[in-house]
């Protein structure tokens, strides 16, 4: 293992040529929404969108390009492009926009964005303060339900060619009901990684994020961190999704042309038993190729390979960067899980999107046409659409989207190469067997206010003993597919689970989840929110029935909405 490690760090140290390299803009959605929607109004050839998260530096040249438009436009664009620029001063023309004449106590809020910062040709620093509450009652639990969130944001460059961030925070939360449940089930709190016990029903948990990016060559970036990354240019992901905990990984992204192409090595945690003890690793590899094929059309190809070797060893064959991973999983006579697909997007007149995933775990042509339902045809779909300034009101943007995973997508007989990483998916939140649409409006009446409203509706078919691994219908990819379960009332192929597969088996259950938030910016990166959710859940067993209403109110400063969007 230590030979792998000096060959990973010395990646990050190849010579020659560099340019300026920069820190990435962190994972939000609220963020990442204003990016998306700039995109399809004024594209850029660099920013390839499906591969997230994007360089400061090519987001402001998208700032850039659209702020002639914007200030023009509405005060909610003009303010909007503002902030992506102030957001990433380091990298702009526009960087005297956001010095700040009313400094605090002289050294302070010296520009709008930034607790404390410093500039040089050689050295840049930006600190900021992290804090996040919330407090809510929900009709399932008793007491308060809520959220405290303290730390602190660090990022910076070194000689423009080396960008660095860290984010750590200290949370102590107690949530709703709906969330314990998910909890119960998996034994991990959803997006986070070793937790322990707080006061009654309650969970105590640190969120550590940070990398170091180093541009080794003029077209070619080396990242090495521990963070989250996302695929696709949805709502949500079928290849890789920021649902997970953060993980470390080595990212090597080459942008040459037309052509973006990534290579993602990650360690990954096995499984968790909430002991001070060693946790068993596994691996992935992922190489991406992002091709704009048109201005407006860009289509990416993905193959990935989830495995994990006796005392944690890494298959060095995976390191290698352009070669199709089946052939060398086929080489090593190993079952490793291999994953392959694509994904689009193709913007329309600069106000529809259209985009969407394929993904492949196991699939045969002979069988689907067959119709017989048979548990070897593993695969995942999603197709969305994307609609700005809806109708011609200006600031209203609507998005659609259908997702779903046949049973076992995902899984793999060994723990050591399901598809999820501290017991939680590295895709879909629902794991596999389901089917669900998504609904988002979203609207900016005023600069600093934005109404968001989401509608999820979904079936996915439950185990009927979600603790036990021999009750297996296909969608928690916990499970191994070793173990899937058939109709006992069918002939034989279907009894023992070879056949009659469907999606939302087992315990069926219909599902709507809705969420109405208004978020009002009182200063930069200073939010005050209001949320309702409301989910029900309608189960053929009235076990898993669920009404959950929660309502909650939040202050967040530095620090994305924490969501439970399933």
């Amino acid at each position: 293992m230590k030979n792998n490690y000096r060959l990973l760090m010395g990646l990050l140290f190849l010579a020659g040529p560099v340019m300026a390299q920069d820190a990435t803009v962190p994972l939000n959605q609220d963020v990442y929404r204003l990016i998306d929607r700039y995109h399809i109004k004024y594209p850029t050839e660099n920013l390839h969108t499906s591969f997230k998260p994007y360089g400061r530096a090519k987001v402001a040249e998208l700032g850039e390009a659209a702020r002639q438009d914007a200030v023009s436009g509405t005060r909610p664009d003009e303010y909007n492009v503002n902030y992506l620029l102030n957001d990433n001063w380091n990298h702009t023309r526009f960087s005297r926009d956001n010095e700040n004449p009313r400094p605090v106590l002289r050294h302070f809020y010296t520009n709008k964005t930034d607790l404390y910062h410093y500039e040089s040709p050689e050295f840049t620093l930006r600190v900021n303060p992290v804090l996040g509450l919330q407090a809510g009652k929900d009709n399932e639990t008793d007491g308060l339900r809520y959220i405290n969130s303290r730390g602190v944001q660090v990022e910076g460059t070194i000689d423009g060619k080396l960008g660095f961030y860290t984010f750590l925070a200290d949370n102590q939360a107690k949530l709703p009901g709906y969330v314990n449940h998910r909890i119960e089930r998996d034994n991990i709190v959803p997006h986070e990684a070793y937790w322990k016990d707080f006061s009654s029903e309650g969970y105590d948990f640190f969120s550590a994020r940070g990398y170091v990016n180093y541009a080794a060559t003029k077209h070619i970036s080396v990242m090495l961190g521990h963070d989250r990354n996302f695929i696709g240019n949805g709502f949500r992901s079928m290849i890789l999704s920021d649902y997970s905990a953060p993980y470390f990984f080595l990212k090597l992204q080459t942008q040459v042309w037309k052509l973006q192409y990534t290579n993602l090595y990650a360690e990954l945690t096995q499984s968790f038993q909430r002991a001070d003890q060693l946790y068993d690793k596994k691996y992935m590899t992922l190489h991406h190729l992002s091709i704009n094929l048109l201005p407006n059309l860009n289509v990416g190809v993905f193959e990935s390979v989830i495995f994990g070797r006796d005392h944690g060893r890494f298959e060095l064959q995976y390191l290698n960067p352009i070669i199709f991973y089946r052939s060398i999983e086929q080489g090593l006579g190993s079952e490793d899980n291999a994953l392959l697909g694509a994904d689009f997007k193709w913007d329309i007149r600069k106000r529809v999107q259209l985009y969407g995933q394929v993904v492949l775990d196991e699939f045969l042509i002979s069988e689907l046409r067959a119709g017989n339902g048979w548990w070897g045809n593993k695969f995942g779909l999603q197709g969305g659409a994307k609609y700005i300034d809806a109708f011609g009101v200006s600031n209203l943007d609507l998005q659609g989207e259908i997702n779903l995973a046949r049973p076992y997508t995902y899984q793999h007989e060994d723990p050591a190469k399901n598809y999820q990483h501290y017991l939680q998916p590295l895709a879909h939140p629902l794991g596999a067997n389901f089917a669900e649409a998504v609904a988002i409006v979203r609207y900016q009446p005023l600069p600093k206010l934005t109404l968001t409203g989401k509608a999820i509706v979904s079936r996915y078919g439950q185990d009927p003993e979600p603790g036990n691994p021999a009750s297996n219908y296909g969608g928690n990819v916990l499970k191994p597919y070793t173990t899937r379960s058939g109709d006992p009332e069918q002939p034989a192929t279907v009894r023992d689970g070879n056949y009659g597969q469907t999606i939302g088996q087992g315990i069926t259950t219909d599902q709507v989840y809705g969420e109405a938030t208004a978020s009002f910016q009182l200063m930069y990166n200073m939010f005050l929110d209001v949320t309702q959710v409301v989910r029900r859940a309608a189960a053929d067993d009235s076990r898993f029935d669920q009404r959950s209403s929660f309502t909650a109110v939040s202050f967040r400063w530095n620090i994305p909405q924490r969501t439970h969007e399933f």
